[in-house]
């Protein structure tokens, strides 16, 4: 929520049920992980299983839109240095839809957190990220092998 001017827009947002838009490039930059490499990866599609690899391996904040993407919040200057093709990183002047802090279970339609923050400003490692990406291709290239 420190990531965004309008705070009291944010609150509304969640208030209402709908995840606060809040920019990124202050606190965090964010990795939009393709869906189907990060199942590859975790070698699941279940999201309880997907969640606690996603735990375990990047040991930070991660959002699921479900049926969509994964974000993986990282350090802020990322997308300055990020040069893996699997993914794009959302960088200064773009946004993000951030689901409430409570909202932690899997929904079939809205954004939730995945691996919810726990600790102000711990968050992923952008290596270790790229680490899963490049994982799930290389899976998803062997099952199509």
């Amino acid at each position: 929520m420190s990531s965004s001017p309008a705070a009291a827009a944010a609150h509304e947002a969640w208030q209402d049920g709908r995840p606060a838009i809040l920019r990124t490039g202050g606190l965090y930059d964010a990795v939009k992980m393709p869906l189907a490499l990060v199942h590859a990866a975790a070698e699941n599609s279940e999201p309880k299983a997907v969640a606690g690899v996603l735990a375990e391996v990047l040991d930070g904040p991660v959002i699921c839109d479900p049926g969509r993407w994964y974000y993986a919040l990282v350090p802020p200057g990322t997308c300055e240095t990020w040069r893996i093709v699997e993914a794009v990183v959302r960088g200064p002047g773009a946004w993000l839809g951030i689901p409430r802090p409570d909202c932690t279970a899997p929904t079939s339609v809205a954004t939730y957190w995945a691996v919810p923050a726990t600790e102000v400003r711990k968050l992923c490692s952008a290596d270790a990220v790229a680490e899963l990406l490049h994982l799930g291709r290389a899976r998803l290239e062997g099952a199509a092998l």
